[in-house]
């Protein structure tokens, strides 16, 4: 049966009126008449009837007005976005892909937050073996978090923040022992951070531009192993500002600022749009968000969200950040 129809029954049902019910519908008493002789064709029964100046249910009316009633509340339930939904109740897992440095970070306090609201919920983490491919629209992966490339043409992302690279050498680096200007940065042996072992990245384009050059002497496929190996060596690698301050203290190493002209490091997220709408998505996708934005926030920022009502930054957008 048409959805309208039902409406028009309802209206009618509980107004016992064919004027009160249309004024109700927002349409006219003629349209309404012609509604109720169409129900009564398809019910089989006259539903509304004529006692005096007034017109009164029959007994199948009367069965069917509250039937009728919460259908229609059920498919407003089904078609209204997020409607019904409780974090709390959430038994489901999620998958994110990132690197290990933004995991590290992250992870821990993600966790908190997720947990404050549903402690069903579950968390894997993958690396970004599969960046670049098909993973999300395959399912694989519910986010891919960091510094997006290349995408398939419907991923849907968000921009989160902006992060500035810095230069992190052991304590004791002869580098801290004088000011570290381009020069002095460019003659120190780095290392190199890439899965696919590429020598080449920004920082030796800007280098290139002021006629200096550096010498890459490791290659390494993650910042976990690159961190271990600056603390043991006088080679000099990178991460992110004011990222992981505890972590670095306790390593033996310190950051500086890198005395080139470079950009900042857009930082977002990615996902499908067969996940766009779906409430327990959007809020997942909400505590990751406020997770990189104050990764030291856990879960003071909690509950606001458990009524999974989304974020208006949530886009499709052609502008993406290469790595």
């Amino acid at each position: 049966m048409d959805l309208n129809l039902l409406r028009a029954l309802d209206a009618l049902l509980q107004e016992n009126s064919v004027t009160r019910a249309a004024e109700r519908l927002g349409t006219s008493p003629a349209a309404v008449s012609r509604t109720l002789a169409r129900l009564r064709r398809a019910v089989g029964d006259p539903l509304l009837v004529r006692a005096g100046q007034q017109l009164v249910p029959t007994p199948r009316a009367l069965e069917l007005r509250e039937e009728v009633g919460a259908l229609l509340r059920g498919c407003d339930n089904v078609l209204r976005p997020g409607a019904g939904f409780d974090a709390v109740h959430l038994r489901r897992s999620f998958t994110v892909q990132t690197t290990d440095l933004l995991l590290t970070g992250l992870a821990g306090p993600l966790t908190e937050r997720i947990h404050a609201e549903a402690p069903h919920v579950d968390v894997v983490f993958l690396p970004e073996a599969m960046e670049g491919g098909p993973a999300l629209r395959q399912g694989v992966i519910d986010v891919e978090l960091g510094v997006l490339g290349q995408l398939d043409p419907e991923i849907r992302t968000r921009p989160l923040t902006r992060a500035r690279l810095v230069g992190i050498a052991r304590t004791g680096h002869p580098l801290f022992k004088g000011r570290i200007d381009a020069r002095r940065f460019a003659a120190a042996d780095h290392i190199g951070i890439s899965r696919t072992g590429k020598c080449h990245g920004p920082i030796d384009t800007a280098l290139a531009e002021i006629g200096l050059r550096r010498r890459t002497a490791v290659v390494v496929p993650s910042h976990t192993s690159a961190m271990m190996l600056a603390r043991d060596t006088d080679l000099v690698a990178l991460t992110l500002a004011d990222w992981l301050p505890g972590t670095t203290a306790a390593l033996g190493l310190r950051t500086f600022p890198i005395p080139l002209d470079l950009e900042p490091l857009g930082l977002g997220m990615a996902w499908h749009p067969r996940n766009s709408a779906d409430p327990g998505h959007r809020w997942f996708r909400d505590h990751v968000a406020d997770a990189v934005r104050d990764p030291s926030g856990g879960a003071a920022g909690a509950g606001a969200r458990a009524g999974g009502s989304g974020n208006a930054a949530d886009r499709r957008t052609g502008s993406r950040t290469g790595a």
